[in-house]
């Protein structure tokens, strides 16, 4: 292929990526850096909303806990999604196909119906608790929802899918003489997974891993319905920043601490995954 039809391939997407994505981002980085005064932008370099942002206890604690959920929600999702990807990998079973549109069936419906639905099971009222204290197993309700833990459940649900797909697709492609062989050598089932298996399927879990790791510390609809503005969350504050309080330096201040500390912190975790990769090979 030649040099001009590649940038012929290339600059649609090149030019679109550019207007839809590079020029906002300047854009806000530009809003975050000037000052407000009465609703009016100033366009004066200042990085009072950075130091705002870092000098206060209340905004530390949100960062914390959107980073805290991020980790929590892919932790959870790999330990279940790990075993479930391996199955689809090796069964042959005529139910697979089946199980396959049970994994991606709820990525067929919205995300706010499956809040609701998660609502319905976790409320005071729900069906868990509902049933429990029915039975005189409970007096009084747990508190499922409203709270962390209803919201890394609903989460868990949410982003699961994307971090079976990105598994299997891995493991897949995964040789089973290679595990046979391992076991000819005089290593037990065990052994030959944790030293052939799961060093051979890290760059499925560093893919789904940092799949579901962006989307949990950037959802908003579920911490608002699940946690019920009892869990705060950044983009919830950066939603109330611009579009409640309409101090939208601030709350690009606030986007951008997002985004820049999620892409320190997926670089590091790249590096340290392939620092691993290089010890298998």
């Amino acid at each position: 292929m030649t040099r001009g039809a590649r940038v012929l391939l290339l600059g649609p997407y090149v030019l679109l990526l550019t207007v839809f994505f590079t020029v906002p981002l300047l854009l806000l980085l530009a809003i975050s850096l000037s000052r407000q005064s009465f609703g009016q932008l100033e366009w004066t370099l200042t990085l009072q909303h950075y130091i705002h942002f870092f000098t206060d206890a209340y905004y530390l604690s949100v960062l914390a806990d959107t980073l805290w959920l991020g980790a929590i929600t892919t932790v959870v999702s790999l330990l279940l999604g790990y075993p479930l990807a391996y199955h689809l990998a090796r069964t042959r079973s005529r139910w697979k196909p089946l199980l396959i549109v049970f994994i991606l069936s709820p990525l067929l419906v919205g995300i706010v119906i499956r809040c609701y639905g998660w609502m319905i099971l976790l409320a005071d009222r729900g069906l868990i608790n509902a049933t429990l204290m029915q039975h005189g197993w409970l007096t009084t309700p747990l508190p499922l929802m409203y709270n962390k833990f209803g919201v890394t459940v609903a989460l868990v649900h949410v982003f699961l899918p994307f971090m079976v797909l990105s598994l299997t697709g891995v493991l897949k492609r995964i040789e089973p003489q290679l595990i046979e062989a391992s076991q000819t050598l005089g290593a037990s089932p065990r052994r030959a997974f944790f030293e052939v298996t799961l060093p051979l399927s890290l760059p499925g879990i560093l893919a789904g891993s940092l799949l579901v790791f962006s989307l949990a510390i950037s959802s908003f609809v579920v911490p608002i319905l699940v946690g019920g503005f009892k869990v705060h969350v950044l983009p919830m504050v950066v939603y109330e920043q611009m579009l409640s309080v309409f101090d939208w330096p601030f709350g690009a201040a606030n986007a951008f601490v997002l985004l820049l500390i999620s892409v320190a912190l997926i670089a590091v975790y790249i590096k340290v995954t392939e620092r691993a990769l290089r010890g298998i090979v």
